[in-house]
């Protein structure tokens, strides 16, 4: 959803909100609008309602109301029960919101809250309950506009946020239309658990068919036991590339680095993205960014000079960002001048405190970084080199901007220093219940698995143990369900392996492959990474613990462990999007025998093959 086009400024207020009696919603907002600053402005407000004690579905609007008049309504009203339409009603900083059905009206209303914010481009966060609309649209992020798959029209994708033991249900609504890109999609929720709701983890073909155009399916898994950055994208073909991605945060009320920072919230969120001129369907099968966004701007060689991010930040305050790599080919070098940076959370997991200067993070990896705005007040370079992408930083190229309040609207003149602390994977260690699991001996584990990866010049495909994944026309999850056991019974053929549960299982994969280093992610779970890249010894007592990890280069024999402790079928693969594409990719099927008692699922899951069977290729 775009925000109104007027506004300059960028305030996000939480309103408090008042269940009245019959049917309206009283909204006081004191503090929204305080003075004739507001005036010719409009005011996004978006509303979030749960509603509890029935089955009835509703959906949020997002109303833009002009406030130069004392009396204003934003939308018509719509009778329609499935709709929780509004009216409002402008009375200096009230707003009443009315419900048009009396079945809604009886309703108990669990939770409201209105984000109001004054900007361009701006968007409040969402969720955990909320729809996501899926579009097509023109956009221009670095000076050369393309056609785009995007979620509310907007990249990133809007911010997800939740917390700790929240139930997430995002009803993904596809109204792509556009046929030189895919119009069916599919969403992966990248480091969620998704213990028991295995249907909802989003990979297409693995967990689920794709969502047809002009359909929509709703997502819905608890988050119980986690908490920490990760992200949405989607996991059909190499679509995201084309512009489907966005972060998700869920925050800890008792987080444990909470005495470390002094801010976290929506500004100190930072996607980096590598963005191409091509759609993914039309370039090459191994192209390379022509950009580099961190936040959804940057610039390209010899384009034009389109403003870059500014992270705003005051002097003497902690500032805890959530650095997130949602590329779908680069890894980065991340830097900030002058500034070092303390990481406390790896991939969803809290790790001990670690301060380096630069950080080298892989495509899908996400860290948490306390930065002390320290320095003297001034602007500063924030620097992400890709690999593979455009070079240097001559004319902003992979760049943004750190700007302290009372420093000028104006580019840095910092220079990047020599590195002396950067970050290495083996100095990383997990805050809580450290030590990986099984025996402290290579191979000491229920099952090891060596994993020989190639490429194959003559096809352009990825093999693992010869096997290229070739996605099957049943998800993976549904031939389980239907009584496939085995992984002789089980398509792709070759690409499936059966693992039973409780048990410890161990995998090496060897670097060196053509177009390394290759950062693997396993689904369904984190694990600890024993053997990082760029390293000969193993750890047992205290190793990372994550989701996604490079396989580094020649020589490297990267291995990792998990426990099998959620049934269903969990995808391996290349996060570079391009390799999955080619193949790069098995799937573990955890616990056949009791998949199906372990994962329930709905009856909107199992329409969704019979109506994208349905399709005509070109709907595809």
């Amino acid at each position: 959803m775009s925000a109104p086009s007027e506004p300059t400024d960028s305030v996000y207020r939480m309103v408090e909100t008042v269940w009245m009696q019959d049917s309206h919603l009283q909204v006081s907002a004191p503090t929204c609008c305080p003075s004739a600053s507001c005036d010719e402005r409009s005011l996004l407000l978006r509303t979030d309602v749960a509603l509890r004690g029935t089955d009835l579905p509703f959906n949020y609007q997002t109303l833009a109301l002009d406030r130069r008049s004392p009396f204003s309504h934003a939308n018509e009203r719509d009778d329609s029960p499935n709709q929780l339409a509004l009216k409002i009603q402008a009375t200096s900083a009230t707003y009443l919101f009315y419900l048009p059905s009396p079945q809604m009206a009886r309703l108990s209303i669990s939770s409201a809250f209105v984000a109001v914010a004054f900007a361009l481009g701006a968007e409040a966060a969402i969720g955990p309950v909320t729809d996501l609309h899926i579009v097509n649209a023109n956009i221009n992020l670095d000076g050369q506009p393309r056609d785009a798959v995007l979620a509310e029209g907007v990249f990133p994708g809007p911010l997800i946020t939740g917390q700790k033991g929240d139930n997430f249900q995002i009803n993904v609504i596809d109204q792509l239309t556009e046929g030189d890109m895919l119009k069916t999609t599919s969403i992966h929720w990248h480091g969620f658990f998704q213990h028991g709701t295995n249907w909802a983890d989003g990979p297409a073909f693995v967990n689920q068919c794709p969502i047809a155009s002009g359909d929509s399916f709703l997502y819905n898994f608890d988050v119980p036991n986690q908490a920490g950055t990760f992200w949405y994208h989607s996991h059909l073909s190499t679509q995201y590339c084309d512009g489907l991605r966005g972060p998700i945060v869920v925050y800890d009320p008792q987080d444990p680095h909470a005495s470390l920072y002094d801010v976290d919230d929506d500004s100190t969120v930072i996607t980096l993205a590598d963005w191409y001129h091509t759609l993914a369907r039309q370039g090459p099968k191994f192209p390379t960014s022509d950009s580099t966004l961190i936040n959804g701007k940057g610039r390209y060689k010899l384009g034009p000079a389109v403003d870059l991010a500014v992270i705003t930040v005051e002097a003497g305050k902690r500032y805890r960002f959530r650095l997130v790599n949602i590329a779908c080919d680069p890894n980065y070098v991340f830097s900030i001048d002058g500034h070092d940076m303390t990481i406390i959370e790896v991939d969803g997991v809290n790790s001990q405190p670690l301060e380096v200067d630069q950080l080298q993070i892989f495509a899908a990896q996400r860290y948490s970084i306390v930065v002390n705005a320290n320095q003297a007040v001034g602007n500063y370079w924030i620097r992400a080199t890709p690999t593979p992408g455009p070079t240097g930083f001559d004319g902003g190229l992979n760049s943004a901007i750190l700007r302290y309040v009372g420093a000028p609207d104006a580019d840095p003149t910092t220079t990047q220093g020599t590195s002396t602390k950067a970050m290495k994977e083996t100095d990383l260690h997990p805050l809580e219940n450290p030590g990986a699991p099984g025996q402290p001996t290579p191979g000491g584990v229920d099952k090891a698995y060596n994993l020989l990866f190639d490429f194959n010049g003559a096809t352009g495909t990825f093999t693992i143990n010869q096997a290229t994944f070739v996605p099957p026309t049943v998800p993976v999850l549904l031939q389980i369900l239907s009584g496939a056991q085995t992984a002789q019974d089980l398509l792709p053929s070759g690409s499936v392996y059966v693992i039973p549960g409780n048990s410890v299982i161990e995998l090496s994969m060897p670097g060196g492959v053509l177009g390394g280093p290759h950062p693997f992610h396993l689904h369904g779970h984190v694990f600890d990474v024993v053997r990082s890249a760029g390293s000969s010894t193993y750890n047992y007592d205290n190793p990372i613990r994550r989701d996604v990890v490079s396989t580094g280069g020649a020589g490297d024999n990267v291995t990792i462990r998990f426990t099998t402790d959620n049934p269903g079928p969990w995808f391996l693969h290349c996060h570079i999007d391009w390799h999955l594409e080619a193949g790069f990719a098995i799937v573990f099927a955890e616990d056949v025998p009791n998949t199906a008692s372990s994962n329930s699922v709905p009856q909107a899951w199992k329409d969704l093959c019979p109506i994208y069977d349905a399709l005509d290729p070109s709907d595809h």
